[in-house]
């Protein structure tokens, strides 16, 4: 299968480029002929626990992945610039509750924002190893007080090398069950974060396919945006799940080895 008419593709990782510490190596040999064409790239990830450097980093040394930094983004990144466009693009004092890892924390504190642990003015949640009923107890009180809810991203699951493992919406739902909340979500399948890595990128949603494993967040965060989709059967997404789904993708393969440049 073959398009050539792309400037420029957001790929999802998690299911996409690699699972958990498993190499994929279609996905490695995808990633090389996009570079010898020299056709941009964007990895467009819900994953929050690491940051950019960190993700390039484990790239390069679990699976010989080859990118820079300005190359990733992530919920964690769209965060940031999401409630420093509330502000008028700076903190502006603002405090921040964080459940998650330091991937979140570091693009919250990098943009401004500081630590307060009972009267934030925003809850942020996403995906933590290491999650207490005593940091749920604070995420619910706080926004109970009127802190704004905001989630990263609804991953129910992530796939790794042990299987669909729990992810970001399993944690952000149990704070949404005890404030009787909604959360706003800023990743996949929001088109926040598509829209922001476009404007990161310098490129047209018409110029763009999205690519990912998960009909759910990666398909969907493209559909919601208006481009078109390549959705590659390698990790949450089945074909028989997603004959079930009145939108389709606009493309389906079994792996990336399947999709010529």
């Amino acid at each position: 299968m073959t398009n050539t008419d792309y400037a420029g593709y957001l790929i999802d990782l998690d299911g996409t480029v690699y699972r958990g510490r498993d190499r994929m190596p279609e996905a490695k040999d995808f990633i090389e002929r996009l570079q010898a064409k020299q056709i941009p790239f964007m990895f467009l990830t819900n994953n929050t626990t690491k940051s950019p450097a960190a993700v390039i980093q484990n790239l390069a040394d679990n699976h010989d992945i080859h990118a820079t930094v300005d190359q990733v983004y992530t919920p964690s990144l769209a965060t940031a610039r999401y409630l420093l466009n509330l502000n008028g693009g700076t903190a502006n004092g603002k405090t921040v509750y964080v459940i998650g890892e330091l991937g979140l924390k570091q693009a919250l504190s990098d943009a401004g924002f500081r630590t307060n642990e009972f009267n934030p003015d925003y809850v942020v949640v996403g995906l933590d190893y290491d999650v207490t009923y005593h940091k749920f107890e604070l995420a619910t009180l706080a926004i109970k007080r009127g802190a704004l809810f905001i989630g990263t991203n609804a991953d129910t699951n992530l796939p790794n090398e042990r299987g669909l493992v729990p992810g970001a919406g399993s944690v952000i739902a149990m704070v949404e069950r005890a404030t009787q909340q909604r959360a706003l979500y800023i990743g996949k399948p929001e088109k926040i974060i598509v829209e922001m890595a476009l404007e990161q990128f310098g490129l047209t949603k018409e110029q763009v396919v999205m690519v990912g494993d998960n009909y759910n967040t990666d398909i969907k965060a493209g559909l919601n945006t208006g481009m078109d989709t390549l959705l590659v059967y390698t990790g949450v997404s089945t074909p028989a799940d997603v004959a079930k789904e009145a939108l389709q993708p606009t493309y389906s393969i079994n792996n990336l080895t399947e999709w010529e440049l």
